[in-house]
């Protein structure tokens, strides 16, 4: 019998990473694993992770766009989920319960401390005010930033979402008036190739740019920055595989060296 029947649940769901991440961390400690893509219908998400379960399943990932939705399957939620109000890793417990954690936030956070970035003391902007930056405020603001700074398009979005943090808030237009030591894109302007409406004096001080966003290329936020005199920069790749890594360990207890994996994702 196998120990852990994995799976990854969304839409779409033919491009993930994720079946080949697991496997390398599992090849790491000689354990046998199976990790599927289950390609989700709208609104199917609980019958999907059932019949999953039913088919022995006891270990998943939720991606876009079911991580509100994995909120509502799990019986129990990590301070992480219930912060990120979003669920990307279903731990089964107590036989067939799911507890619902959220890895992204502290996926960041591994990537860029593996860096060498500083997160402590520094003044952050995260640039969106959707699922991408929810997941991730929480466990940046464990790092002790001196302050953490969300704008959006949408201002109104971003407001509320600065204030159930606690955090700061400015719009588009003001963005550039104050001063970042590290800038986050957590928008999905690089998959759209589109340009975000923020004046470039943004990079004025800044010295390390993150994109969560990744391709083979580099993506044209990531350019933008390094055209404005940016000196380290970053795509969301390692992010990725820190999320994973974090999965596998809630699902295995086991660590895994994640800069072999991402070497060869590379």
């Amino acid at each position: 019998m196998l120990a852990y029947q994995l799976a990854v649940f969304g839409n779409p769901i033919e491009h993930s990473l994720s079946p080949e991440i697991h496997t390398k961390f599992a090849e790491q400690f000689n354990l046998q694993i199976v990790y599927e893509k289950i390609l989700v219908i709208e609104n199917d998400l609980p019958k999907a992770v059932n019949e999953f379960q039913q088919r022995g399943g006891n270990g998943a990932n939720i991606t876009v766009p079911f991580k509100e939705d994995a909120l509502n399957l799990s019986s129990e939620l990590s301070e992480r989920a219930q912060k990120a109000k979003a669920v990307n890793t279903l731990i089964m417990f107590n036989q067939n319960q799911w507890l619902g954690d959220n890895t992204d936030g502290i996926g960041l956070v591994n990537d860029m401390l593996s860096q060498h970035i500083v997160l402590e003391n520094k003044k952050i902007l995260i640039i969106g005010a959707g699922g991408a930056s929810r997941g991730v405020i929480f466990p940046l603001l464990l790092e002790n930033p001196s302050s953490i700074t969300v704008t959006n398009r949408t201002a109104n979005k971003a407001e509320s979402l600065a204030k159930e943090f606690g955090v700061d808030f400015i719009t588009f237009d003001e963005v550039h008036n104050k001063s970042y030591d590290i800038i986050i894109n957590a928008t999905s302007s690089s998959l759209k190739k589109e340009t975000l409406a923020i004046d470039s004096r943004v990079f004025n001080s800044c010295q390390f740019v993150y994109d969560m966003m990744y391709g083979k290329e580099e993506t044209p936020f990531l350019t933008w920055a390094k055209n404005n005199g940016v000196a380290k920069i970053s795509n969301g790749l390692g992010m990725l595989v820190y999320q994973a890594a974090e999965s596998f360990f809630q699902w295995t207890q086991l660590k895994p060296d994640v800069k072999l994996v991402i070497q060869h994702l590379r």
